[in-house]
């Protein structure tokens, strides 16, 4: 069936509840319910990483949603299978409504049975190795002129680097990094680095603290091409392509960096060109 073209998060999220999208989600239940703590420091890096992520299975699919230290504590899982989809819809809790509402779009259409994906496979190896293959296939969905400035909201250093080799002069903007592994600075102000930008990438996690909506209107309005990298939201993501989003590199769960084996990222262009 053909699915809406929402405008906003909200209104993606009452038109999966009004039924729109197809299945009500009264009738999908949660079997399944992760509440994980990750860190991670590239070999020779200074930071380390620290990523907090819920998680729900429905069916044969999961949807992810990354958050801030302190906005869910574990215990939120502790109840949390076998709940409808429906109640998790109107939480009060925006990274819980994100990995419902991931998990819903996920289940009616799975990443591995889009029509328009392209499957990207990340090869066997360690993280430096995977993250380099993820942030090049990311950068990938970049078309831009030498010298052009990509706003890079959401920091992932071997992310920077890809910018540049693409020939692009990236301006960094993320909520708790200061500096890029080179010592540049890094702006905590999105809407700085929007106002100079020719193309923005933004990470997934924009969807979890609010900002995507402001990063959708902008680049609609600018008409500004947004390549969306995503573990959190990502079946949300792909639902904006055509409709403020240019392209999107889906990671849905198991993550990547939690394997050192062969795993699959699926990649969109807006109107299904790659």
């Amino acid at each position: 069936m053909p699915f809406p073209t929402p405008q906003s998060v909200a209104e993606l999220t009452d038109a999966v509840l009004a039924g729109d999208y197809g299945p009500d989600p009264k009738d999908m239940t949660v079997t399944s319910a992760f509440w994980l703590y990750h860190t991670t420091r590239l070999a020779g890096g200074p930071v380390t990483y620290h990523n907090h992520y819920l998680v729900l299975r429905v069916g044969r699919s999961f949807g992810g949603c990354s958050f801030e230290a302190g906005e869910l504590t574990p215990d939120f899982c502790e109840n949390a299978s076998g709940h409808p989809l429906e109640k998790l819809l109107r939480h009060e809790s925006a990274p819980v409504r994100i990995a419902a509402l991931d998990a819903y779009l996920a289940q009616i259409q799975p990443h591995r049975e889009a029509p328009e994906q392209e499957a990207v496979p990340l090869p066997v190896g360690t993280p430096e190795v995977r993250a380099k293959a993820r942030d090049a296939s990311i950068a990938g969905l970049l078309d831009i002129e030498e010298g052009a400035k990509v706003a890079l909201i959401g920091v992932v250093n071997p992310l920077v680097a890809a910018i540049r080799e693409r020939g692009g002069v990236c301006l960094p903007c993320d909520l708790n990094l200061r500096t890029t592994q080179w010592g540049e600075p890094v702006a905590d102000d999105m809407t700085e680095v929007l106002a100079e930008a020719h193309a923005v990438v933004a990470t997934g996690m924009t969807l979890s603290n609010g900002t995507f909506d402001l990063i959708l209107e902008h680049c609609r309005e600018q008409k500004v091409p947004l390549v969306v990298y995503a573990q959190t939201g990502s079946a949300v993501a792909r639902a904006f392509l055509g409709s403020g989003v240019t392209a999107l590199n889906a990671e849905p769960f198991p993550f990547s960096q939690f394997s050192a084996d062969e795993t699959t990222m699926y990649r969109y262009r807006a109107g299904g060109d790659l």
